[in-house]
């Protein structure tokens, strides 16, 4: 009486069952399809369709760096407002009477500068790019920087006018 063995491995058993299948006709592995080269007027749209989507990305990349930078400014101004505000409500003299508001609204001011520019320059790439290619202009990133450009230019008159 004579016993077979189990297989050892899975990858046998597949293997066995290839072999098996090859034998019975069954199973014919698919033909490779046939490679040709690419003309270079195929190979010219590829990398210039490539290069379009690496340019938006970078001045993606661009215009969140305007906007890191300018909430960064808006935000320090804004602390430095309230800070020195509390100071001079708690009776610390400070040399002018109106001292936190001027150092809010400079770098406030500077942030909304910032951000205004970075949105400029972001909208004038776009604008570039969609000669060329498919390209929507109001992208996350731009959605974002009119937004934060909105709420920055809010926050600026708020300081202003003594409304925060």
């Amino acid at each position: 009486m004579t016993t077979q063995k189990p297989p050892d491995s899975h990858t046998s058993l597949i293997s066995r069952l290839f072999a098996l299948l090859a034998s019975l006709g069954k199973f014919q592995a698919p033909p490779a399809p046939p490679l040709r080269e690419l003309s270079s007027n195929e190979m010219s749209a590829e990398r210039t369709e490539l290069s379009e989507h690496r340019t938006l990305m970078a001045a993606d990349r661009t215009l969140m760096a305007w906007v890191r930078t300018a909430l960064s400014m808006v935000s320090f101004g804004f602390t430095i407002y309230k800070i020195l505000e509390g100071l001079q409500e708690s009776g610390t003299a400070l040399r002018a009477a109106a001292q936190p508001r001027v150092v809010a609204l400079i770098l406030i001011g500077l942030g909304n500068l910032s951000i205004v520019m970075g949105t400029l320059e972001y909208y004038e790439t776009a604008k570039d790019l969609s000669r060329s290619t498919d390209v929507a202009i109001w992208r996350p990133s731009f959605t974002m920087a009119v937004l934060i450009a909105v709420l920055s230019l809010f926050l600026f008159f708020a300081v202003i006018f003594k409304a925060l």
